[in-house]
């Protein structure tokens, strides 16, 4: 398990978690910081030139998967939410609706639409810089719009460069009031977009950045004096070269930044390449600041938030192990680490814990904090086998108290879902086996049932006591998927979990599959959408969910043929709105007829 020094603060005493913790008060404790710039830059270059002397980076992207996958609750009894995983956590999206309007984001243009008059009401080109597709997160009057700048930078053979470079990720404040979008602020900063989460008005941003090293120019691969070289960079790079930078532009006016030595905390053990920072903005606020950013020497792939804590986790898919390797083979990551940050009400977070979970994470869903515990559903690197790990916090490390382990040996998770005392873990290789396990006590947690179909569940989404659904693919016996299926799911005895129907698109595939910010399930009345892609066109396909039974199947379609796919679902009132990257399709949310068409110019 992966320690972390730890120093009183001086008005406190240093102590672990009481019997029962809240997961929102904050620690009598303090993760030790640096004590000056001149340590910080002495033990991040010496960390830093022993990574980077390393063998070749395998090809490819050295990106993990960033799984922003959500479950569904609706904000309100008159409106739907984003599909999220935690309760009263938001999470951002591409669609966003607080029952007035409607907020899109796509092509870096951010569009309105009233919901009462059923017409674009203003749009915004944002003028971004950054890489793929921006989300926004909806708080009063205001959106907060986030845009990753991190991209992956081409690996040349004469390099050792082996995390992606810097981009310039962007956070704007925009105004909404009147239904004409207006610029507030831009904060534009290093390094990559990991994710963002929103408790009230606060949203959490997680960027990673990585040190800025002028590598030389190698004519060909593999010279000779390449590790001394690389030791001379890291030796004349300056200590700026690790501290990220930013500015931020409000009415016409920019000011600049740079994170301070004294903000960045430092786990046992690091790399020296990567650094995470967590920032603040308050969604109600008129302009940006620099989020007052809190620091760790360390990197991440996933972001799990609950209303108190926020856990990023590095799945170190990028690290190289010098021992065991040979022709440019890297031999697997030791583990996944996960640091956890404590959410007062209001300030700044506080970096408390972190420890380290053998194999690796599939995305968000693994994670779940409960009962003062958190569960961790992982793969081994090695050999496939799968397990449930609960840890819990003490003396500012992530201790494992129980394990299950030997979940579908040779074959890897699919989805996970965490639900109170009770998770649920598909794997699938040629099968799916959908694991029922029984955590009420962490300190054993044990497997208590298992149901073996073909196929397998790429999400697993609660629709009502007892009952998940499972959105994924149907597939042979030999493992050969056929087509997108939704799975209804009777999970009322632990240890028997059985599957009460079955829709399947032969052929099809849905954005729901990778990320269930997709999905739309309002329970008010068993209404469960969500995208889907056939040999007959784009869509989205409503389901009812109606007791033991998936009934009424609706394929809705745009009425403009170069609307484009479907892409997500709200609710407001009584009509369901299907959006496209073109257009916003209006249905009657009983009878699921076209009430109208709002053209997104």
């Amino acid at each position: 398990m992966s320690a972390l020094a730890v120093l009183p603060l001086a008005a406190c005493t240093a102590s672990g978690p009481s019997a029962e913790p809240s997961p929102v008060a904050a620690p009598a404790l303090k993760l030790v910081a640096f004590d000056s710039c001149a340590q910080l830059e002495k033990e991040l270059r010496a960390a830093a030139e022993k990574s980077y002397v390393a063998p070749p980076p395998l090809p490819g992207n050295a990106r993990a998967l960033n799984g922003a996958e959500a479950a569904s609750t609706p904000d309100s009894g008159s409106h739907s939410g984003t599909n999220v995983h935690e309760v009263g956590v938001d999470e951002p999206d591409i669609v966003k609706t607080d029952g007035r309007r409607i907020v899109t984001i796509s092509g870096g243009v951010l569009r309105v639409v009233d919901t009462a008059a059923r017409r674009q009401t203003g749009k915004l080109d944002l003028g971004l810089q950054a890489f793929g597709e921006p989300t926004l997160l909806l708080a009063g009057d205001h959106a907060l719009v986030l845009a990753d700048g991190g991209g992956i930078s081409p690996l040349r053979d004469d390099t050792r460069i082996i995390r992606p470079g810097n981009g310039r990720s962007e956070v704007l404040l925009v105004d909404l009031t009147g239904g004409t979008p207006r610029l507030l602020s831009r904060y534009r900063g290093d390094g990559r977009l990991v994710d963002a989460r929103q408790h009230g008005s606060v949203a959490r941003v997680v960027i990673s950045s990585s040190p800025d090293f002028q590598f030389p120019y190698r004519g060909g691969p593999q010279p000779e004096n390449v590790m001394e070289d690389d030791r001379g960079s890291i030796e004349r790079a300056p200590m700026e070269a690790w501290l990220p930078s930013w500015e931020i532009t409000t009415g016409g006016a920019t000011t600049r930044g740079r994170l301070e030595c004294s903000a960045v905390s430092r786990p046992e053990s690091y790399s020296g390449l990567s650094m995470l920072r967590v920032l603040s903005f308050d969604l109600n606020a008129t302009a940006l600041g620099d989020g007052e950013p809190v620091a760790v020497v360390a990197d991440g792939d996933a972001v799990y938030g609950s209303a108190g804590s926020l856990y990023i986790a590095n799945n170190q898919n990028w690290r190289m192990n010098a021992a065991g390797t040979d022709a440019g083979r890297a031999a697997p990551p030791d583990g996944t680490d996960i640091y956890r940050f404590s959410l007062p009400p209001v300030g700044q977070p506080l970096y408390v814990a972190s420890g380290k979970v053998p194999g690796r994470l599939l995305n968000q869903y693994s994670m779940s904090e409960w009962d003062g515990h958190l569960r961790v559903a992982t793969t081994s690197w090695t050999d496939d086998a799968s397990a449930v790990r609960v840890l819990r916090e003490k003396d500012g490390k992530l201790v494992e108290v129980g394990a299950v382990e030997g979940l579908g040996r040779g074959e890897r998770i699919y989805s996970v879902r965490f639900i109170g005392p009770r998770g649920y873990v598909v794997t699938f290789r040629q099968t799916d086996p959908l694991y029922s396990l029984d955590l009420a006590v962490p300190q054993k947690p044990r497997v208590t049932g298992e149901l073996k179909i073909t196929g397998y569940s790429a999400h697993l989404q609660p629709v009502g006591e007892n009952r998940l659904i499972g959105v994924g693919q149907e597939a042979t016996a030999q493992g050969r998927p056929t087509g997108m299926q939704v799975s209804l799911f009777d999970v009322t005895d632990p240890a028997a979990p059985r599957r009460l129907d079955q829709h399947v698109v032969p052929g099809g595939s849905s954005e729901a599959e990778s990320d269930p910010h997709a999905i739309l399930w309002w329970p008010a009345n068993g209404l469960l959408v969500l995208p889907v892609a056939d040999a007959r066109a784009d869509g989205a396909l409503a389901l009812r969910v109606t007791g033991d039974r998936i009934e009424q199947t609706t394929r809705l379609a745009a009425t403009d043929a170069d609307a484009g796919p479907m892409r997500r679902a709200v609710v407001v009132g009584d009509v369901l709105w299907s959006v496209t990257d073109g257009g916003v399709l209006a249905s009657n949310l009983s009878t699921l007829k076209q009430v109208g068409w709002v053209d997104l110019k």
